[in-house]
């Protein structure tokens, strides 16, 4: 960067701050999803980062990088979100039927999906050293899932450590830490993925003829079959979540109940358009008006594959079809 264009920033100028930091605003915000779980949120938290880092531009001495020190300001804001409990209530539509009980109640209402189409260029962003996941592994809706579940402290250190690879001692540095307590965070944080997550078989390679049929025969087995067709497709150990509503279901004889007791709006769903978010295959679904014939949006599947089979399915709600680039109706 420049050295004439970070002065300029630094002494008023707008839009040499704006192109100051428009190389990093997408990883920045992806660190928010990661963070908060919410794209709405996530956004909402760095358009308020950016503002304090405007505001105290003055400050930045130059020790650190300027994407070092944009992840600092960042997660600090994403962690006085978190420690605030300011969350916006969510809103949950209503299932058409009265369904089965749970195999446990969800604990991640405000999760969204992220639109792959965001996800773009990301890889160049390399991490550090100290990194231990794969890129497309941190933005699946299972890893953010299951991030969501760490306390805060403990969430901003694992990602800054595992996800971006941020050192113990400039971790410490980043959130105001001592790096023994960055160290006993982390081995906190690991210790609940582990139990969070269950690993299973890679996922076949996105938008690849494996992951295509798979999603074929999802399609039609979820549109036109019988519920033992659709379960086939699933692992033993599948999850089937739809925040914000509460209700989980995990194992094939859980998913097989919950599928039985709403078969009636399955069948009712007249197209299947495919996107992707997270990383994964996802699907448009839509009814069709019985007066117009026009088809209207009712939600979307979010995929996850294990290996040529289905390890999870995360339903949401159709108002956040739009973010996906999804369309309110088609003709």
């Amino acid at each position: 960067m420049p050295v004439d264009l970070f002065e300029q920033a630094r002494a008023g100028d707008h839009e040499a701050f704006a192109a100051v930091v428009a190389p990093y605003l997408r990883e920045l915000q992806v660190h928010c999803y990661r963070m908060l779980g919410s794209r709405q949120d996530a956004e909402d938290a760095l358009q308020e980062a950016l503002l304090s880092a405007w505001t105290g531009l003055g400050s930045f001495e130059g020790r650190s990088s300027v994407r070092t020190w944009l992840y600092r300001v960042v997660t600090n804001r994403c962690l006085n979100q978190l420690r605030s409990a300011a969350r916006r209530p969510v809103a949950a539509e209503q299932l058409p039927v009265a369904p089965p009980e749970p195999s446990r109640w969800g604990e991640v209402p405000w999760l969204q999906p992220y639109p792959d189409v965001l996800l773009d260029g990301l890889a160049d962003a390399a991490p550090g050293p100290e990194a231990r996941y794969e890129s497309r592994e941190t933005v699946t809706l299972a890893f953010v899932t299951a991030v969501q579940l760490l306390p805060p402290n403990q969430r901003a250190v694992l990602l800054l450590r595992d996800v971006l690879g941020y050192r113990a001692a400039e971790t410490a540095e980043l959130l105001g830490l001592t790096t023994d307590a960055v160290t006993s965070a982390l081995k906190r944080a690991r210790a609940t993925m582990a139990t969070a997550s269950s690993a299973g078989r890679p996922a076949p390679p996105a938008g690849g003829p494996v992951e295509r049929a798979l999603v074929d025969r999802f399609v039609t087995a979820f549109t036109g079959e019988d519920v033992d067709a659709l379960v086939a497709l699933m692992t033993d150990d599948v999850w089937v979540r739809m925040p914000p509503l509460p209700f989980e279901y995990r194992g094939t004889e859980a998913v097989h109940r919950f599928f039985s007791a709403i078969d009636g709006h399955r069948r009712a769903i007249a197209r299947m358009v495919p996107v992707r978010a997270n990383g994964q295959p996802a699907l448009g679904e839509y009814v069709r008006d019985p007066v117009t014939g026009v088809l209207h949006v009712v939600g979307v599947l979010v995929l996850a594959l294990d290996g040529d089979r289905i390890g999870e399915l995360v339903h949401f709600e159709s108002a956040l079809a739009a973010s996906l680039g999804l369309p309110r109706t088609l003709g």
